[in-house]
């Protein structure tokens, strides 16, 4: 016969309203209370029935996670992050791209599709500050990314000044002074791009070296493709370049794919750094130097929080809280590493 919720508040010692609290991640429980509860579960082999218990609390048992893009590497991987933590928990994901559209961001919030779902993971990038409003929601909602709208909604980020910073610092030990950046940025500095690039000549600035905007390639789109074409323009213009800081890891491979063309080596004549650590900057030759985001804490706690709000029963807000995941520098190949973190 399956394992009960009783069986093992018999073998614990204690009520089953104890047990019910610890399965459910309620708080108030004890933590050596919490301990021995779980013990007897792993040794019962006790599973929990999940439908029922969504069916009981008027719950489905799926969230929702929208992103911009699921062909760009970094959320097709955050993704997968998220449904792991997600599952966890005994939720489903239902995952949704938006292009970064903001009419598409504001369809996410306020579409009926919300109903079939507990919660929102959501990266917004096309919505402005004046949409702030819009994140007045009555369901549990967390943000992702770097626009954090609303001071009442729960905003996951990760550090992207700090970890820019550390590739222009590596950079710079390694002796480089003629350094290109590939990507666009946000003038308003409310994007990756622009607080990537702001971390990076902050590093520049620290060392009284000034960046030649001659050296920058934009890259509307952060694509290999895009990568490429900057590099070729930086290139074309004539001015020296020793080495390269893409603002996302398939920039740096495009631009990588670029100096390959032009005879250019890497690391010995140029060196590249990317940022997100995506699995395919593992397998590049030479191996991809990077910034691992902390793309699993991300997920487990945006997760965390979302799952936090719906046990209870609390839409976005009051009190919402920013937490930033700290980044660390993964030096590999491209710039004379081994392949370990910085």
């Amino acid at each position: 016969m399956p394992v009960t919720m009783r069986d093992v508040a018999r073998h614990a010692g204690v009520s089953v309203k104890t047990v019910s609290n610890v399965v459910n991640d309620f708080p108030h429980v004890s933590p050596s209370t919490r301990e021995r509860v779980l013990a007897s579960i792993s040794v019962l082999g006790y599973r929990m029935n999940f439908s029922a218990r969504n069916l009981s609390l008027g719950r489905t048992g799926m969230i929702t996670l929208a992103v911009p893009e699921l062909r760009l590497p970094y959320f097709s991987e955050l993704s997968d992050e998220v449904i792991v933590a997600a599952a966890e928990r005994g939720y489903t994901v239902l995952v949704e791209r938006t292009g970064g559209v903001r009419e598409r961001e504001l369809e996410v919030l306020t579409s009926d599709r919300r109903r079939m779902t507990d919660g929102l993971i959501f990266s917004p990038l096309g919505l402005r500050p004046s949409d702030a409003h819009r994140l007045e929601v009555d369901y549990p909602l967390v943000l992702l990314g770097e626009r954090a709208l609303h001071g009442s909604v729960h905003h996951v980020a990760m550090g992207n000044v700090a970890g820019a910073r550390a590739v222009g610092e590596h950079l710079l030990e390694r002796g480089r002074r003629r350094i290109a950046v590939v990507g666009s940025y946000d003038t308003r500095g409310a994007g990756a791009g622009s607080l990537r690039t702001q971390g990076f000549t902050r590093a520049l600035a620290d060392a009284g070296i000034e960046h030649d905007p001659r050296r920058t390639g934009e890259a509307l789109e952060w694509t290999r493709t895009t990568g490429a074409e900057a590099m070729r323009r930086v290139l074309d213009r004539g001015v020296g370049v020793d080495a390269v800081y893409g603002l996302n890891d398939v920039l740096a491979l495009g631009a990588m794919r670029v100096l390959y063309e032009r005879g250019l080596r890497v690391p010995e004549d140029v060196a590249v750094a990317g940022f997100d650590d995506i699995e395919e900057g593992g397998f590049s030759c030479p191996s991809l130097t990077t910034v691992q985001p902390g793309r699993p804490e991300i997920a487990r706690t945006a997760v965390w929080l979302l799952v936090d709000r719906i046990a209870r029963g609390a839409p976005a807000g009051p009190g919402g809280r920013e937490l930033v995941v700290a980044p660390e520098l993964v030096v590999r190949e491209s710039t004379g590493g081994a392949g370990e973190p910085a």
